[in-house]
């Protein structure tokens, strides 16, 4: 896969999500038909070991097999990919980065090192380095909002004036005034936004997300994205429906029973029914149980009909 560049790096990517066995292992054959249904899906690329992902809770044996199978399976159906090379340990995701090259990612992704915040020369010296060890493949930095050290719009300002190669990032984003402050940024990389608000940072500048709605329905998120480019206030008007039902079915399972991400990923997927994921994560994390999910569909079809069937 050749990689891309930042003002390639747009639209509707779809996280590949971790499919656990009862036993706590990962089962590559579900993995692979994830993989093979978001290819046919339409989106614009997927991606590997994001929060979604458990990329914190793998084996390097197991990080190296999820890497070359989506590599394989990705260049079958020429769908851009990006290899997630993230770890708490900058020496281990350096390693990572080492071999997924090998693999002609279209980028790779990492995180910041999670165990002590870094002053900026720091997440300079880090990125340098995983830059260059990345080229020619770009490096997009993965940031989200349960990152330790989430970065400002004033530090990414300075980040992409230093002239290290950054293609992308995924971020929290903000309010009007964020984007305003980040629209040296914006002109810069490729900048991803939450997808349950990707209408209103299409309209402020964004280029896409990666998508936690793509893992509800993934051809929903793609036709959602479309309209975004022909009609936006129609789909203005369904990511306000978007953010009710995450307001009342998916939040609370964050902030009053206090679910993870990677949880609320995977009950998004079983919500939407279209591949056998599973809501399982790995130990010693909580998965939601999968007696939730019928109730919750009902309050999804009442909220986004077109998410959910």
């Amino acid at each position: 896969m050749r990689p891309l560049l930042a003002d390639q790096i747009r639209g509707v990517w779809a996280t590949l999500l971790l499919p656990i066995t009862e036993k706590g292992e990962i089962d590559y054959a579900r993995f692979a038909d994830q993989l093979t249904y978001l290819a046919k899906a339409g989106v614009d690329g997927v991606y590997t070991n994001g929060t979604a992902g458990e990329f914190y809770n793998q084996t390097e044996s197991e990080f190296d097999r999820v890497s070359a199978l989506t590599a394989e399976i990705s260049e079958r159906y020429s769908l851009p990919f990006q290899l997630g090379c993230s770890h708490m340990s900058p020496i281990i995701s350096l390693e990572r980065l080492r071999r997924a090259v090998a693999l002609r990612p279209s980028a790779i992704q990492v995180i910041l090192p999670d165990w002590m915040q870094l002053s900026f020369s720091e997440i300079c010296a880090f990125l340098e380095k995983m830059a260059a060890e990345a080229a020619p493949i770009g490096l997009v930095l993965y940031n989200p909002p349960h990152a330790k050290q989430v970065l400002s719009p004033k530090q990414w300002k300075e980040l992409v004036s230093t002239g290290i190669p950054l293609v992308g990032c995924k971020v929290a984003a903000g309010d009007a005034g964020w984007y305003e402050e980040m629209q040296p940024v914006l002109e810069r990389i490729s900048v991803f936004v939450p997808g349950h608000r990707l209408a209103t940072g299409i309209s402020r500048g964004a280029h896409g997300s990666y998508s936690n709605v793509a893992c509800l329905n993934p051809g929903a998120a793609v036709d959602w994205f479309h309209l975004m480019q022909s009609d936006l206030p129609k789909a203005l008007a369904i990511e306000k429906r978007v953010l009710g039902f995450f307001e009342e079915a998916i939040l609370p399972f964050i902030t009053n029973q206090g679910y993870s991400n990677t949880a609320v990923d995977k009950l998004l997927a079983a919500l939407g029914g279209w591949i056998p994921i599973g809501t399982g994560v790995r130990w010693p994390y909580r998965g939601v149980p999968e007696d939730e999910v019928s109730h919750l569909r009902t309050i999804g079809r009442k909220w986004i009909p077109e998410f959910i069937s």
